[in-house]
């Protein structure tokens, strides 16, 4: 077991307002903005790719990443190690519902170290959070 809590790595989407970055960041973990990095028009498929290879959770409003990031489907899958956060809720509320969900993204993270693929994919919504397994 660790001492603590595990420090997460962290890439925010361009569409994702920069205090849900900073409610990461309040939290103690890691976060690198996509403009840091990255052009803001960047495709998609770049994006994934860039927190994939960062070995980053990428976190988004974007509803293309979930296509990407989805485990089960039809065809192959690019992105097999890519996980996500996606946030279904209102922007304005993006800070306080990644604060109200933090115990469950860090129980998840927790969760996907004794798997073969270790990685997450979680939606929070204005009044839900899901996960993915």
């Amino acid at each position: 077991m660790s001492d603590g809590p595990p420090t997460l790595n962290l890439f925010i989407d361009q569409c994702v307002p920069d205090s849900a970055g900073q409610a990461f960041r309040a939290c103690g973990h890691a976060v690198t903005f996509l403009r840091e990095k990255l052009a803001t028009n960047s495709p998609d498929e770049l994006v994934a790719a860039v927190a994939e290879g960062n070995d980053a959770i990428l976190v988004s409003l974007d509803g293309d990443f979930k296509k990407i990031a989805q485990r089960h489907g039809v065809g192959q899958r690019a992105f097999r190690k890519l996980s996500l956060i996606k946030l279904s809720c209102r922007e304005s509320l993006a800070a306080k519902r990644i604060h109200l969900s933090m115990s469950l993204i860090l129980h998840e993270w927790e969760y996907s170290a004794g798997t073969t693929d270790r990685r997450i994919f979680i939606e929070i919504g204005d009044a839900v959070i899901r996960t993915v397994r």
